[in-house]
């Protein structure tokens, strides 16, 4: 799920320069001065608060479902200038690391061009992938936003429905392996799950040295 699905301007992905199977889908839509990109509809959690769970995969009136995976020539006649935007995010209802081809393709690019990067991922890249993705990363992202969302395993299996064994201490792994790699990194929690301690969530973060961000439980943007 993105972080911050509150739009000023989106773009639908209906160009011709697209395939037909994406004629009808959002891959890019604008948040401030950001560009964001929705490479996928995948994802490895199933979080109760998430508004596709909850009979939503829009924001406003965009859609932002996506029957197939994204390949780079359907994103790359969408990004525009990059002078025009502060960043590029990889960022929608799905978790833009299960789709780790297309991104590495089309964060190159944009970085070749001159762009900045970020990714929103739920922290699950290595588990998935059975490897550390992060030196691959490290090449053409240049922020990570991670999805914390609970203090201790309990709490995330309560809220996030993970789909893989072992998840949260992944997680953990990979909030404490980023910084490493990744020069900028951010982690988040939302205020207001219930039996999760927010200011644990902090430590958790801090401790790992990366920033903790707190979010408002149903305040999304």
């Amino acid at each position: 799920m993105t972080n911050d699905l509150h739009s000023t301007t989106i773009i639908g992905a209906t160009e011709a320069t697209l395939s037909e199977e994406h004629q009808d889908s959002t891959l890019v839509y604008d948040i401030r001065q950001s560009r964001y990109l929705n490479i996928t509809g995948r994802c490895t959690l199933r979080c109760q608060f998430c508004p596709k769970h909850n009979g939503s995969k829009q924001v406003h009136q965009y859609e932002l479902s996506l029957e197939k995976q994204v390949k780079p020539n359907d994103i790359i006649p969408l990004l525009g200038d990059v002078k025009d935007f502060d960043e590029y995010v990889f960022c929608g209802y799905g978790e833009p690391t299960l789709n780790l081809n297309t991104l590495i393709a089309v964060a190159t690019l944009i970085k070749a061009k001159g762009g900045k990067t970020r990714l929103n991922t739920d922290g699950l890249g290595n588990l998935f992938h059975r490897r550390n993705i992060l030196p691959e990363l490290a090449s053409c992202i240049d922020s990570l936003s991670i999805s914390l969302n609970a203090d201790t395993e309990a709490a995330y299996i309560e809220h996030c429905k993970p789909k893989l064994k072992g998840a949260y201490d992944a997680l953990l792994d990979f909030i404490e392996l980023a910084p490493k790699y990744i020069p900028q990194v951010q982690v988040s929690a939302i205020n207001g799950l219930e039996q999760v301690n927010i200011e644990q969530c902090r430590e958790i973060v801090e401790q790992r040295g990366c920033e903790f961000k707190q979010r408002e439980l149903d305040i999304v943007g």
